[in-house]
């Protein structure tokens, strides 16, 4: 009963949030300082606005930053930082998140599949926070309403009228209500805004591995900026490497000594059957299919965990700087 007590009145704090009214802001700006930011805004046949990052414009750091922002509703800080930890990379994503649970989880996470014959993309950002099309909405029992909309979409074709006219069903808005911003894999704000995803993975491994979502305060998240690679297979390999094998996430939670302990135990990659060579090389053995895949292994490399009804931390995983120079190389 007290555990239900809890999640009802998390439920409660976060129903009244709006991640539109935080995130709209930021897409008005990238829009206005498009030429800044090495991105192209153009009409599409449906009304809807595209914003391209990185099929034909070019899309540059400070572009997938923004773009980070935008998928976690407006709830994230993303910075860029130095970080010595590894020679060879020193650039770095951190992120933080007010509201980690529907920043990540009811925004960030790309889990709206989208396709239409050779057009498939997974969706993520605000928009599905309205269109309420997985499981994990009634979960975390969030739902968000506005007049428009953001999805952002990790792909390197413009959708088509037919993907469009879908998200434009689900959400019950117009499809000049619509933005989406295309963020293919291959550029260099496509890379930042997939790295940008180290504190997301943590909680879907949290939610993977049944911890109460409703016991986690807060949380940030470190990884290293691989450089992007005009091969796919090379370039999506390198952003799950930058996290598997140079993340860190460090996670406050209340709850019981032994469970904060487990819950470092069972977090980082090295605790997954699959882990232990680059992603791609994974990927390859398994034809292609994600979900052959153990889901064990999409988790940060090295993790913390702090139990604030205690001040005991837990730490646990660690960095494999020989299979990310493999990966980024």
């Amino acid at each position: 009963m007290q555990e239900n007590s809890k999640k009802n009145q998390s439920n409660t704090l976060t129903s009244s949030m709006s991640i539109h009214a935080l995130t709209l802001p930021i897409v008005d700006h990238i829009v206005s300082h498009a030429d800044a930011l090495q991105v192209n805004v153009s009409k599409h046949e449906t009304g809807a606005t595209m914003i391209d990052a990185g099929i034909q414009a070019s899309g540059g750091l400070e572009a997938g930053r923004l773009i980070a922002e935008v998928c976690m509703g407006g709830l994230g800080q993303v910075t860029l930082q130095n970080n010595t930890t590894f020679a060879n990379w020193p650039l770095s994503v951190k992120v933080h998140a007010m509201s980690p649970v529907i920043a990540c989880l009811g925004s960030q996470y790309a889990g709206w599949a989208l396709s239409h014959e050779k057009f498939f993309s997974l969706g993520s950002g605000p928009a599905r926070a309205i269109a309420q099309r997985e499981d994990i909405f009634g979960e975390i029992g969030y739902q968000d309403t506005a007049k428009q909309t953001v999805l952002v979409l990790e792909t390197d074709k413009i959708p088509p009228k037919e993907v469009i006219e879908k998200v434009a069903r689900d959400t019950k808005l117009p499809a000049e209500h619509l933005t989406f911003i295309l963020t293919p894999t291959r550029s260099l704000a496509g890379t930042v805004q997939i790295t940008a995803r180290v504190l997301e993975v943590a909680l879907h491994k949290l939610h993977t591995v049944h911890f109460p979502l409703h016991q986690l305060v807060d949380g940030y998240g470190v990884a290293p900026i691989p450089a992007p690679s005009p091969d796919f297979l090379t370039g999506m390999g390198r952003t799950n490497d930058a996290i598997l094998f140079g993340g860190f996430v460090h996670l406050y939670v209340k709850c019981k000594d032994e469970e904060a302990e487990a819950l470092a135990k069972a977090l980082p990659s090295s605790s997954s059957k699959d882990y232990g060579r680059p992603f791609a090389e994974v990927f390859k053995a398994v034809n292609m299919d994600f979900y052959q895949i153990d889901p064990l292994l999409f988790s940060p490399a090295k993790v913390a965990v702090t139990n604030l009804e205690t001040g005991h931390s837990y730490f646990a995983g660690q960095f494999n700087e020989a299979l990310l120079e493999q990966s980024f190389n």
